[in-house]
């Protein structure tokens, strides 16, 4: 969806926009996320060792890259044409309800839950993101995220 300023954007409050596309999560984006955060653990980046000890038979992400991509998906799903620029403001109720195996394709489903005047011409916005995987009931990852936003 696409607004033209924060003035048209305030009627998005409430508003569930249409899910983002698939992406696939390879193997290289798990390996590139262990290698930026430092965490290697075999689950992740072992295939090997994936394919003969987990229970899933193979390689699964991060939760947090599965977080991490929130932003691509909020993106994806609204822009702002007037926005100059934005921050994360924090992250609330994360929750990674089931694991994200390597091949898996996933989509976002933004919503937002509410929209504040901030100092500045700002707007605060809390969002709710759902992290979804192909043809999994269960959701990868949900949270609610604020950020301010400024064109």
């Amino acid at each position: 969806m696409e607004y033209k300023d924060f003035m048209d954007f305030k009627s998005a409050e409430g508003v569930t926009f249409d899910p983002t596309t698939w992406l696939e999560v390879t193997q290289e984006m798990i390996d590139h996320f262990a290698q930026a955060t430092h965490d290697h653990q075999w689950i992740h980046v072992d295939e090997a060792r994936a394919a003969k000890e987990s229970p899933y038979k193979k390689t699964i992400a991060h939760g947090f890259l599965s977080l991490g991509l929130i932003t691509k998906f909020l993106s994806e799903a609204v822009q702002v044409k007037s926005l100059k620029m934005g921050f994360n403001y924090g992250i609330d109720q994360v929750r990674f309800p089931h694991p994200v195996a390597v091949g898996a394709l996933l989509r976002g489903i933004v919503s937002v839950e509410k929209i504040e005047d901030q100092k500045f011409g700002g707007l605060k916005i809390i969002w709710n993101i759902k992290v979804e995987i192909k043809d999994i009931k269960k959701p990868a990852c949900i949270a609610s995220m604020t950020t301010l936003a400024y064109e």
